[in-house]
């Protein structure tokens, strides 16, 4: 072989090794590898925080949501209850009050029945009264309409109101009404006129 052949192909050799050498400085080394990989890692695990920390502001949020609602339909149910209980005292007031300027008559249906009782005149004028009054009577105790019954029965401030005292001889009629002066009432189990009464003592 002549020694041009061998320099020409030495030079071949040369410049296949120059164009190689490139192709292996741009290949990465197992430490830069590494290196790449880790920074991948760090932006991957940054992500996942900022993931992680927003998830947590939503449940956050959605749990406040949840707690603001349960107070709001709290609220409104007891809005609801006592509105329902407004009307209904409402109702009550005007029935009692209703009733209450009925009593008078009541009142006067009594002296009436107790005056054609004592007199002379006819049954036709008794039993008219009487039927008035048992009529409207029966209808005042569908509405709740209820006699506080006095007489003979043991004075009690919560039913009766004493309006005067009266000496008596028996032992046991002492601190009991003697007299009933104007009748009590309740209405579904409230008093709405005191029995005023005459106590023995």
């Amino acid at each position: 072989m002549s020694e041009n052949t061998q320099k020409e192909q030495e030079t071949q050799v040369q410049e296949e090794m120059v164009k190689e050498a490139p192709v292996q400085e741009a290949q990465e080394t197992p430490a830069q590898e590494k290196k790449g990989f880790l920074k991948k890692g760090n932006k991957d695990k940054a992500k996942i925080e900022e993931l992680e920390k927003k998830v947590a502001e939503l449940e956050a949020k959605t749990a406040k949501d949840k707690d603001d609602y349960i107070r709001l339909m709290a609220e409104f149910d007891n809005f609801r209850r006592r509105t329902a209980q407004e009307k209904l005292e409402l109702v009550s007031m005007a029935s009692t009050d209703t009733i209450k300027g009925l009593l008078p008559i009541l009142d006067d249906c009594e002296r009436a029945l107790k005056v054609l009782i004592e007199s002379d005149d006819s049954d036709a004028a008794k039993e008219g009264t009487e039927l008035i009054f048992s009529k409207l009577m029966g209808y005042l105790k569908s509405k709740g309409l209820a006699v506080i019954e006095a007489m003979d029965q043991p004075f009690d401030t919560d039913l009766h109101e004493a309006v005067a005292q009266f000496p008596v001889q028996e032992e046991e009629k002492k601190g009991k009404v003697f007299d009933v002066v104007q009748t009590g009432y309740t209405l579904n189990g409230k008093v709405i006129r005191f029995a005023k009464v005459v106590v023995g003592i």
